[in-house]
């Protein structure tokens, strides 16, 4: 089984963002990413860390903004963060305060600056083929994908998980891709049965090691969106052991997709930038 690399990929892409940076660095431009984090979660800070010390080697700037009046700052931050100029994409971390849905703080997010996909408005383009930022995990899919040269058009895709973060927007741009595209969640049926049709399998359901042997086809492609903590430590939705003897490729947890979503937010900002001048 071939594990698809996911920090070797982002690595790789930082190189051509890094590039574009140093372009925009000519006309006085630097891309610039607000980060609002209106909780406390561990979890948050630790990924807000993270897209800092990446952001540090591609040339990104990055703001981070703590709201800590509840919904009424929430908003109040978005708004300006909205008409900033010198802001050109605005990410917002979850968890989320009481009460709000992704959607209601994301429509607050203009879809130019939206470089996560989290404005509705994101996905509808994206559903009818118009430009958009997508979910920048939904992208990782399809760019490891591609980078792993596992063909896509005409491919059978089982999508596990039917969330608007992962779910459907990566079932709308395995779409685009011309991949055929079955979604799967909790109450479809046989669903070892459904997945193991698949040439590519896409896990996105937050629960460890739900994919097993009889989800996956002899030679398919395995994508792991899962972040799991447990006991053991952090493990995805596939039962690694379980599919080794059968799976073609997999991406593994940790290395696999995280890696290339934060550098693909990265990039979303930059050509943000690009396309603000």
């Amino acid at each position: 089984m071939r594990l698809l690399d996911g920090r070797a990929m982002a690595a790789e892409i930082g190189r051509g963002v890094v590039d574009e940076v140093e372009r925009l660095a000519e006309t006085d431009v630097t891309p610039t990413l607000a980060v609002v984090v209106p909780s406390a979660d561990p979890a948050a800070l630790s990924y807000v860390q993270v897209i800092e010390r990446t952001a540090g080697k591609v040339g990104v700037a990055v703001q981070v903004h703590h709201p800590a009046g509840g919904p009424d700052e929430l908003a109040a931050v978005l708004d300006k963060l909205a008409v900033d100029r010198a802001v050109h994409g605005v990410l917002v971390q979850t968890p989320l305060p009481a009460g709000r849905t992704a959607g209601e703080v994301g429509v607050r997010i203009p879809p130019v600056k939206d470089v996560d996909g989290m404005n509705p408005l994101s996905l509808g383009r994206l559903a009818l083929g118009l430009p958009a930022f997508p979910s920048a995990t939904a992208e990782a899919v399809v760019e490891i994908l591609r980078r792993a040269e596992v063909p896509l058009a005409g491919a059978r895709a089982c999508v596990i998980g039917r969330g608007p973060v992962v779910g459907k927007p990566a079932a709308l741009l395995l779409l685009a891709e011309d991949a055929t595209v079955t979604v799967c969640h909790s109450r479809t049926k046989d669903l070892a049965t459904v997945a193991h049709e698949a040439d590519i399998v896409v896990a996105a359901v937050g629960q460890p090691k739900l994919v097993g042997a009889g989800f996956v086809r002899p030679g398919a492609t395995v994508v792991d969106v899962g972040t799991n903590v447990t006991d053991a430590g952090l493990v995805g939705d596939v039962d690694v052991d379980a599919i080794a003897p059968v799976a073609g490729a997999l991406t593994p947890v940790p290395g696999g997709v995280g890696p290339v979503t934060t550098m693909l937010l990265l990039r979303n900002t930059v050509l943000a930038a690009r396309h603000s001048r």
